[in-house]
């Protein structure tokens, strides 16, 4: 692979010469792949037995995999929300922040969706995640994951970290901040990211990342953790950029466990210093499987057990006291028509009876995180599980409410074998043939659902969400 001559350049003087050949000899080899399982809906025994021997695992995370010769994201199961197809580095990041059930958490640059769903599994859909993305475009690949995952605590925005922090002010116990960087670690994985390097961009990255922090700091509760992580190589943006947060922000270093495959991280320090910031860890592609990351765990000075005494609540909009164009809480007579509408449907399709608070904007209906007792004024694709959409007296399922329960949560259901070509057709967009019972019914792979069709006579309309469907 051929690199920039400025790149080589630098990190010969960061290397002894032997070292450093290995680091180049590896941007030639070829990339590894993974995928992590989602342990909302089923464990790594039983997705073992179901996927067969093409996996071997990924040894800083128990649900992850590598993978060869196979097109996961073409099989049923991706499409039953059952994996998440992710780099095996990238998965450190989530391992490291650890979040627990009914804890505020915070992924502030979160498209395309890996970290969000690895928080949400190990927080088991209880308490909040916020996941921001600032792009209009990634924000929506960030919306399709979270509901193929059947997530249903998160609140996805696509606002500035400013914004954010006016309504979050010390809000979060945990946040994930992944930062945009100059993607050094990529370079084997995707050679756009080369062609997007230049000389400067670190600096420029360096500016960026340390402004995005200043929010999220602000957003952090006292006692609170935080991760920073990037995919670069680049020390300027790693080890540097973490002492120059812990000397502005009085943050506390947390050392990072071993991880097999990666070392700690490094730097021109000696004495507590050198404790102090070799805390983190890097990954380098010659020295385990995978792409470049560099991961770092920082506490804010205070105590979390009497800061949840007191816990924080949402700030009022950051521009206006009014919810956003087009939203309404569930009150009125608007509101209150479609949360009928709701109940009458779960009634008549559903074995379970979903409860809590409900918010409706332009006739799509939801239920808020449990921590959410309100959808805060800023721009937002999704918050808390989308249930569907309320049209002329009538309420229509989503798929996400489909994706989020499980096969014995629906009075109708065709469950499919793996091997039934009635599956790929489904995924298609397809009508199915089929005689059941008049009225809604999910599709299941092998007891996971797929999504909603709607049994009239002897065939099942497609209900499949258009843009998640099979190519």
């Amino acid at each position: 692979m051929e690199l920039p001559e400025y790149f080589e350049k630098k990190f010969r003087g960061l290397m002894d010469a032997e070292e450093y050949a290995l680091f180049i000899n590896a941007f030639d080899e070829k990339r590894v792949a993974g995928l992590r399982l989602n342990t909302l809906k089923i464990d790594p025994p039983m997705f073992e037995r179901l996927f067969g021997e093409k996996l071997t695992p990924v040894p800083w995370v128990p649900e992850g995999y590598y993978f060869e010769d196979l097109a996961p994201g073409k099989h049923p199961y991706y499409h039953a929300g059952l994996f998440y197809i992710q780099e095996p580095s990238a998965m450190m990041p989530a391992r490291v922040l650890s979040p627990e059930p009914g804890e505020r958490v915070l992924d502030l640059c979160a498209a395309p969706g890996g970290k969000t769903t690895q928080l949400a599994c190990m927080m088991r859909n209880a308490g909040l995640i916020v996941s921001n993305d600032i792009s209009p475009k990634r924000v929506k690949a960030l919306v399709k994951n979270v509901e193929l995952m059947g997530i249903s605590n998160a609140l996805v925005t696509n606002e500035t970290p400013e914004r954010l922090a006016r309504v979050f002010p010390e809000f979060f116990d945990r946040i994930l901040l992944d930062v945009p960087c100059s993607g050094e670690g990529m370079f084997r994985k995707d050679r756009e990211a080369i062609q997007s390097y230049s000389r400067y961009k670190s600096e420029e990255c360096v500016a960026m990342q340390r402004a995005i922090f200043e929010q999220a700091y602000a957003m952090l509760k006292p006692g609170g953790m935080l991760v920073y992580s990037t995919c670069t190589f680049n020390p300027d943006e790693n080890e540097r950029n973490m002492a120059f947060f812990v000397k502005e922000y009085h943050l506390e270093p947390q050392r990072i466990p071993d991880f097999p495959g990666w070392e700690r991280s490094r730097g021109e320090w000696s004495g507590d210093d050198r404790e102090k910031f070799s805390a983190g860890l890097r990954l380098w592609p010659h020295k385990a499987k995978g792409e470049g990351h560099f991961v770092f765990l920082l506490k804010k000075p205070g105590n979390l057990e009497e800061e949840d005494h007191r816990r924080r609540t949402l700030s009022a909009a950051p521009d206006a006291d009014q919810p956003a164009p087009g939203e309404t809480a569930c009150t009125g007579k608007e509101a209150e028509r479609a949360l009928e509408a709701f109940k009458a449907f779960e009634q008549e399709n559903m074995n379970t009876c979903l409860d809590g608070v409900f918010h409706v904007r332009d006739g799509s209906l939801y239920r808020l995180p449990s921590d959410l007792p309100e959808v805060p004024g800023l721009r937002w694709e999704k918050a808390g599980l989308y249930l569907g959409e309320f049209r002329k007296g009538r309420f229509e399922p989503s798929g996400s409410l489909a994706m989020a329960m499980r096969m014995e949560n629906f009075r109708r259901v065709l469950n499919l074998p793996l091997a039934d070509h009635r599956v790929v057709r489904y995924l298609k967009g397809e009508t199915l043939f089929h005689d059941g019972e008049k009225g809604y019914a999910v599709v299941c792979v092998d007891g996971f659902p797929l999504g909603w069709g709607k049994q009239e006579g002897g065939t099942l309309k497609n209900l499949y969400p258009t843009s998640w469907r099979m190519q």
